[in-house]
């Protein structure tokens, strides 16, 4: 299918916002240098709001979760919110806090599973680490983001001559023996521990002793690449989630001026339950919409009336049918790539869409002009959730679920379609300034 030109700019944008986003708390910050950019304000969650008309704004919880909006023209309780949310994080391998250990001549580094990865496929990839470390200062301490570019880790296959019916059985690690990464040779005169914390504080330009804690994030330091007879498609890292991140970041930076309170809403901790003070099963997206309502002036009736206006898209990314796997999918719901947005749809509620908000959506898209899909998973396979449940029973607003196809959820290296990730974008701005 022929790719518009728009389409590819769009996607090597995205590429490059994941490449810049190894870490849920890099990605806040790329997306905290887009808003500035545009003139966007940051709120302080201490402090007392006060809201222009034509101003954007933005807030941060916990170093990755952040809302931004727009106030709308109209009046809000008339009007409602038009919200996005999606996730920052990604399913991976985090260090443990005493992460470097010496064995057999070798420092190596514990890392829990977060999430739920496809273990495999983080073998004999180019490794490395970022996220955030706090710094001892005089009045406490700091955290600063740290991102090694290089390889710094890897986690080698057994060979097939000591794994004989790998191919057969397929690759089964062990998670607590067989998982921890390589990481150098063990120093006779420090300890593992030291010769790793030595590596931060010199990536941090401070000494060992003013490192306090750290949370890193292993990452592939593989660039994100276009592919394919026609490069049609994209593959890269935490495609899901980040790709609805950016496709809700643009569609609100390209809404001017909207009628309704449009809100993007990016939350930590989707894929480990989302029930954390920065996660979309606290306390932030409620917040928020209660300080926005009353910074404008709306009384408690005027919040409820705001609340049943409003409309929420929760966009995650949906499993692109693979014609190798076929029995993988229901028969009828057979989603493909650069064929448009999917609406996801579970009976038992682990999606939010029902027939009316899917509707809605429907309509959307073809206002914007933009082709959708329909998705039900497989009766016998279990069905994974979004925030998008969440967020619609802790606020009480009609939700719909959304995502772009995609393929290899949850692996180290996934793909997509570059027409999609347009149409998304397009989709999520005819919902702002519905």
């Amino acid at each position: 299918m022929p790719i518009t030109t728009e389409a590819r700019s769009h996607a090597q944008d995205l590429l490059q916002f994941i490449d810049a986003s190894p870490s849920p708390w890099h990605a806040v910050q790329t997306m905290e240098q887009r808003l500035q950019a545009q003139g966007f304000v940051q709120l302080q969650e201490t402090q007392r709001w006060k809201l222009e008309a034509g101003r954007g704004y933005y807030v941060m919880r916990g170093g990755a979760s952040l809302i931004a909006f727009k106030p709308g023209h109209k009046p809000l309780g008339d009007s409602g919110f038009r919200m996005i949310g999606a996730h920052t994080d990604s399913p991976g391998l985090r260090l443990k806090t005493n992460a470097a250990h010496a064995s057999d001549g070798m420092v190596r580094l514990g890392v829990e599973i977060y999430g739920g990865p496809i273990l495999a496929t983080f073998t004999d990839r180019d490794l490395s680490l970022a996220g955030r470390v706090n710094i001892r200062t005089a009045d406490g301490f700091e955290t600063r983001l740290i991102k090694f570019e290089q390889p710094l880790l890897r986690l080698p296959n057994l060979a097939i001559h000591m794994n004989r019916e790998v191919n057969e059985q397929g690759l089964k690690l062990n998670k607590q023996t067989e998982l921890p990464l390589l990481y150098g040779i063990a120093d006779e005169k420090s300890s593992a521990r030291e010769q790793f914390h030595n590596h931060l504080a010199s990536k941090l330009e401070v000494s060992a002793q003013e490192i306090l804690t750290c949370e890193l994030n292993v990452f592939d330091t593989q660039p994100g690449t276009f592919w394919g007879a026609e490069q049609e498609f994209i593959a890269a890292s935490q495609l899901d989630n980040l790709a609805s991140c950016h496709a809700a970041l643009s569609a609100l930076l390209d809404t001017a001026s909207p009628a309704t309170t449009a809100i993007a809403a990016f939350f930590d901790h989707e894929e480990v339950g989302s029930e954390s003070a920065a996660g979309a099963g606290g306390s932030f997206a409620g917040d928020v919409i209660g300080r926005i309502s009353l910074a404008l002036g709306l009384d408690e009736e005027e919040q409820h009336c705001a609340a049943a206006h409003s409309f929420f898209i929760s966009a995650d990314m949906a499993h692109a049918y693979q014609p190798n796997f076929p029995n993988a999918y229901e028969p009828n719901h057979r989603v493909m790539v650069n064929a448009g947005p999917v609406i996801k749809t579970n009976s038992n509620q682990r999606y939010s869409t029902n027939a009316v908000t899917a509707a809605r959506f429907i309509t959307l898209c073809e206002s914007a002009g933009v082709p959708c899909q329909n998705y039900t998973h497989r009766t016998d396979l279990g069905c994974g959730s979004t925030i998008g449940p969440t967020i619609a029973a802790r606020l009480g607003v009609a939700s719909v679920d959304v995502g772009s196809p995609m393929w290899a959820m949850h692996s180290l290296r996934e793909s997509a379609g570059v027409q999609d990730v347009a149409y998304m974008i397009a989709a999520m701005k005819t919902a702002f300034s519905s």
